[in-house]
């Protein structure tokens, strides 16, 4: 019982020494640039440029309502698009500026999902199946920036370029593993508990729509870091992969600091701090602004919709073996 208890401390623990590291890293990193550097920096980035980053940035939000409307065949509640999307978009937006986003985008979607019929359980197993969607597509692009631009990646972790590849090329092979493994199971059990799997088919959605997502938000970066001077995709999208890594790690409202300081360690410069900046204003000030005034709305505006009865022959459900 000891050990269970002081087992609960060790994840509120790791965020606190990771924020910590990552407070006094930002800090080194940004103390180094004079705001007059930036501001300049910022004045000097191409409103073409920015425009096509927010472009980027609403395909990256596409992408994300296709993660609700898989989850919700997995679940075996599939509802139409339009749904999904209002209920992804109004609870990521809100959910990536305000951290621990399992939990904040979660609260948001069962107040959406609730009213159209899931119950409680069917909403958790959406929410886990939307985050193994990020899992999918974070460790694609990330293997894919291992295996085609080691040299940065392989700095960070203080590995060769020969190894960054092999451990690029370790991390490509999970989400086929995945896709696999559906092929010949249809569950795994897990600490006790039987998990359904997808099938096939959705998971290879879910690897290829994660993918997709991930090479939108990069490109979205890279509009704006690239007029920082030749700074290729590959080296933005090697930089994004591990700050985002470090995020959701550390569950900093935002990544605020966290984005920043990880990026600026690989791609130095005031003008890459000015893109980031820009960044942050494009793809999570906006979007939380569209969200909020959407969730408002929604409250106002919405009944529960025909779906509210839940049919008991498919509602799946996490069984004891």
């Amino acid at each position: 019982m000891r050990r269970a208890r002081g087992g609960r401390w060790v994840g509120p623990l790791m965020a606190v020494i990771v924020v910590g590291l990552v407070g006094i890293l930002g800090y080194r990193i940004v103390n180094e640039y004079r705001w007059a550097d930036v501001s300049q920096a910022i004045a000097a980035v191409p409103t073409g440029r920015i425009v096509v980053g927010a472009l980027f940035a609403a395909a990256s939000y596409l992408c994300l309502s296709f993660f609700d409307w898989i989850a919700l065949r997995c679940v075996g509640r599939p509802l139409a698009w339009r749904r999904a999307a209002l209920a992804s978009f109004c609870s990521l937006s809100i959910g990536h500026n305000v951290g621990f986003a399992g939990l904040s985008s979660g609260a948001v979607r069962y107040r959406f999902y609730a009213r159209w019929g899931l119950s409680f359980e069917q909403v958790a197993r959406l929410v886990i199946f939307c985050g193994l969607t990020v899992a999918m597509g974070l460790l694609t692009v990330g293997g894919c920036s291992l295996v085609f631009n080691p040299s940065v990646g392989g700095s960070f972790a203080g590995l060769s370029s020969p190894a960054a590849r092999a451990l690029g090329l370790l991390l490509l092979a999970v989400p086929v593993v995945y896709v696999g493994l559906t092929r010949f199971m249809t569950s795994v059990s897990l600490l006790g508990w039987t998990v359904p799997l997808p099938s096939t088919r959705l998971a290879a959605a879910q690897v290829g729509v994660g993918s997709l997502n991930y090479l939108c938000v990069v490109a979205c970066l890279h509009q704006l870091v690239a007029g920082a001077g030749a700074i290729g995709y590959f080296d933005v999208a090697t930089a994004y992969v591990l700050a985002n890594t470090g995020v959701i790690a550390s569950h900093v409202p935002g990544g605020i600091g966290v984005l920043e300081s990880i990026v600026l360690s690989l791609l130095p410069g005031a003008p890459v701090l000015a893109a980031l900046l820009i960044f942050r204003v494009v793809y999570y000030l906006v979007p939380l602004a569209f969200g909020l005034a959407l969730l408002v709305l929604s409250e106002v505006l919405l009944k529960p919709g025909p779906d509210r009865q839940v049919d008991a022959a498919t509602k799946p459900s996490l069984q004891k073996p």
